[in-house]
């Protein structure tokens, strides 16, 4: 009977054995399996390239401008002065208001030279009729020395008297002609339509005393002159393309001018060019150039600083990219664009003038180089890219 429980102790033993043999062997395969799933989320796996906006560079004709800074000027400015002697006696318009053309602007103590005019006038009727006079008693000694009736110094005094009287006539008539100029002075007239500054004297003053005296300033605003100066490099190129287009010297005097003033948008004002400087200023190497444009609203006064830009080539199928999408840096200006294996690389290009939002790109960039034009942090040069074409909106050129 001892015998038979001890065999089942042992028995009973044994079973616990092999479960706990089992329990450890299934906590070691569950224990590798949560191994073998660690280690395979864990394992590397490499993003996908960045999205990036690129865009096939715009293709179309623009106008090429040379572009400065210049200064409006009267086409005429003058000084209005007391050209006689007198006492003002009136000014006859409103400080800077428009006046026309032969409008009576001051008026200076005319009585006095109007008396001198009569009496010039009056010495002129006396000289006449001593001319008269003169040349009558010329005739009848003529006559009579024909019929030997006086001698011949009778007639040389005739002739002596008649030549006197007709020189002191012509000075009679010159001096009635000064008379008359002077009391024209009396009366300051606008030479031309414009607008007249403030009165610099008042009435009852006396002007013209030792010199001309200065009343006021009168300036023509419509037309209007604007000035400039090109830089020796663009002269050349300007007339590189004269020469190739066979535009003469006054050809290029009657190329559009157009400009805009600071608080402008684009260049509303046209005119044309009406002069150019024959020669370089040497101390600053550019050519002065003028320009004409109508001021009929008197919008354009003297004095203000304007862009200026002048058109002076045509070109066709220009290459245009947004200029956000050019970069710089110490070797100039740049472009991101993606090779055929969707790579990027970065294209050193040239670039030109800026249209609206655009950027004319002279040479570097082919018509069918996809850009970069958005997603530049993410363009990096060397690293593929998942590339998504986009379409530039293609602006309106800047007027």
């Amino acid at each position: 009977m001892q015998f038979v429980r001890a065999c089942s102790s042992r028995r009973k033993a044994h079973i616990e054995q092999l479960q706990h043999v089992g329990t450890l062997r299934a906590t070691s395969l569950v224990l590798a399996s949560l191994f073998l799933s660690a280690c395979e989320q864990n394992t590397f796996v490499a993003p996908p390239p960045p999205k990036v906006e690129v865009a096939i560079p715009v293709q179309r004709g623009i106008t090429r401008f040379l572009e400065a800074t210049g200064n409006t000027a009267p086409i005429k400015n003058v000084d209005l002065v007391a050209r006689v002697q007198g006492v003002l006696q009136s000014i006859n318009y409103q400080d800077g208001s428009f006046v026309k053309q032969g409008t009576t602007l001051f008026t200076i103590e005319p009585e006095t030279y109007q008396l001198k005019l009569e009496q010039a006038q009056a010495a002129e009727a006396g000289a006449q009729a001593s001319a008269k006079q003169a040349e009558a008693d010329f005739k009848r000694q003529s006559d009579l020395v024909a019929r030997q009736a006086v001698s011949q110094a009778t007639l040389d005094q005739s002739t002596s008297a008649r030549e006197n009287s007709q020189a002191n006539l012509q000075q009679a008539q010159v001096n009635t002609k000064i008379a008359a100029v002077n009391f024209g002075y009396t009366n300051v007239v606008a030479p031309f339509d414009g607008i007249v500054s403030a009165h610099l004297v008042s009435v009852g003053e006396l002007v013209g005393v030792a010199s001309p005296t200065q009343l006021a300033t009168i300036v023509q605003l419509d037309p209007i002159y604007v000035n400039f100066n090109v830089n020796e490099q663009d002269v050349l190129r300007i007339r590189d393309e004269a020469r190739r287009r066979g535009l003469t010297v006054s050809d290029l005097r009657q190329l559009p001018i157009e400009i805009g003033l600071q608080t402008e948008t684009g260049f509303p004002h046209k005119g044309k060019i009406d002069y150019i400087s024959p020669t370089i200023n040497q101390s600053t190497g550019t050519l002065p150039v003028r320009g004409v444009l109508p001021n009929p609203d008197r919008i354009l006064l003297p004095g203000f600083y304007v862009r200026v830009r002048v058109p002076y080539e045509e070109q066709q199928n220009a290459l245009l990219v947004p200029d956000v999408s050019l970069g710089s840096d110490q070797s100039g200006r740049y472009v991101l664009v993606v090779n055929s294996d969707n790579v990027i690389e970065q294209r050193k290009v040239v670039t030109g003038p800026l249209d609206a939002d655009l950027r004319v790109i002279e040479s570097g960039l082919k018509p069918d180089d996809r850009v970069v034009i958005s997603g530049l942090l993410r363009a990096i040069p060397g690293q593929k890219i998942d590339p998504q074409l986009r379409k530039i909106e293609a602006t309106a050129p800047t007027k």
